[in-house]
């Protein structure tokens, strides 16, 4: 059956319902390039002003896992379970969290990206390990889960090739906020990955895409919908982004603070949320008894990890890169840290030359930030707030004035951080 992209570009923008068999043509169409780019983009502008029902999100998620390969682990011994983040600042979990929750034998094949802007690109973090590599074929991938239980590397060329299309499209096109183009091209990935059971950590918050929590509902909310109607045993939390996670922000940064939780201890914030996601993972495939702040404690989330990262040519015990230059930013005046803005933290990094502002561009492992106080600690004027990291020592400019911004300090207590504002499942 054949459709003019045209009319259905046309028929979304007056607000009208795509049939099953249209979005079957136009991703076809799309991911073969007889749909132009110029017309994918008039339809994801269309999209994102009129959106898209339970059914239509649906259909655009199967056409886009219909688009390329599908992963199978059911010849694993172990069950299988992942989790997607959708992106903040410090935002580390993904590193302790797939080694602890394969220490107690599931299988983790935890398919990840790199960072674009802001937010930091678990692969980009890895990569500041002498010697470890991204990329692994589907029989590399399969042989280290059956022996190690846990994999983090990029997805394969093959998996859902519209979607890798649509998102650079949705880039330069300012609809990367369109909750159906965002859940159909996280749970395109995910389901063709072949993982039986799915977390969503979905981030609200000044250092998240989705700024408030009504929003963040809505995307969590269409996401479950997506993995339970296509088998996978689905849910999501809901985590505040307003304020960075941990005290370190950049690559290598971020890995040590990650083997600092992996030995037991690291800062508290990224334990809970690495433990309430694993909590939620285990009980996907059965094992809700279990604790995991114990593998964190008595190291054998460290010995998985170890393995990990071997095994993917990296060296566990080598020294991580460390920035060139350093400066020092001091509290203006004694209080309470009141806000710790996770956006402006976020560009901050990202100007030090821990981000990238195109895929093609380099990071520099060693950049970022590490903070010396969290939110709602005392400091006394004078005492370090943070200190920032680069190798390129005229980028400081411009970060500084971002990142000593992105504090306030109070006379009065702030009010606790809650982490884990609510769950859907």
């Amino acid at each position: 059956m054949s459709f003019s992209a045209v009319e259905l570009i046309i028929k979304k923008r007056e607000r009208g319902e795509l049939s099953t068999a249209e979005i079957d043509w136009l991703v076809a169409n799309y991911t073969s390039g007889r749909v132009a780019d110029e017309q994918m983009s008039a339809m994801a502008m269309a999209i994102l002003l009129n959106g898209m029902n339970r059914r239509e999100i649906k259909d655009l998620t199967l056409a886009m896992i219909a688009s390329g390969e599908r992963l199978s682990f059911d010849g694993l011994a172990a069950p299988t379970a992942d989790k997607h983040s959708t992106g903040g600042v410090g935002d580390k979990i993904t590193l302790p969290l797939a080694p602890l929750v394969a220490s107690y034998g599931v299988a983790v094949p935890q398919l990840s990206g790199r960072g674009l802007g802001h937010t930091g690109g678990t692969l980009d973090k890895l990569e500041s390990i002498p010697g470890w590599q991204a990329s692994l074929s589907n029989t590399e991938l399969y042989s280290q889960l059956a022996e190690i239980g846990a994999v983090i590397c990029a997805a394969g060329s093959g998996l859902a090739p519209a979607d890798r299309k649509l998102y650079s499209l949705r880039d330069v096109t300012g609809t990367v906020e369109a909750i159906p183009l965002i859940a159909s091209s996280i749970m395109s990935k995910k389901i063709a990955e072949g993982t039986s059971a799915l977390v969503l950590d979905v981030k609200v918050g000044s250092g998240a895409f989705m700024k408030t929590l009504d929003r963040a509902q809505e995307l969590a909310q269409t996401l479950v919908q997506l993995g339970q109607d296509a088998g996978v045993k689905t849910s999501a939390l809901l985590t505040d982004m307003s304020t960075p996670l941990g005290l370190k922000i950049g690559n290598a940064l971020e890995v040590k603070e990650s083997i600092e939780v992996l030995t037991g201890g690291g800062p508290s914030d990224v334990v809970e949320l690495t433990v309430e996601l694993a909590r939620e993972m285990l009980h996907h495939v059965g094992m809700s008894d279990v604790d995991p702040r114990e593998n964190l404690s008595n190291g054998k989330a460290y010995e998985v990890w170890r393995k990990m990262i071997a095994a993917q040519g990296g060296d566990p015990d080598a020294e991580l890169p460390k920035a060139k230059h350093w400066h020092q930013l001091t509290a203006e005046e004694s209080g309470y840290i009141s806000r710790l803005d996770a956006l402006e933290l976020g560009v901050a990094s990202w100007r030090l030359g821990a981000g990238r502002e195109r895929k093609e561009d380099a990071v520099q492992f060693g950049a970022g930030i590490e903070l010396h106080a969290q939110l709602g600690q005392w400091v006394e004027a004078g005492a370090p707030l943070m200190t920032l990291f680069t190798d390129t020592e005229e980028k400081f400019e411009r970060a500084q004035a971002l990142a000593q911004g992105a504090v306030s300090i109070s006379a009065s207590h702030a009010p606790e951080r809650k982490l884990i504002l609510g769950k859907i499942s």
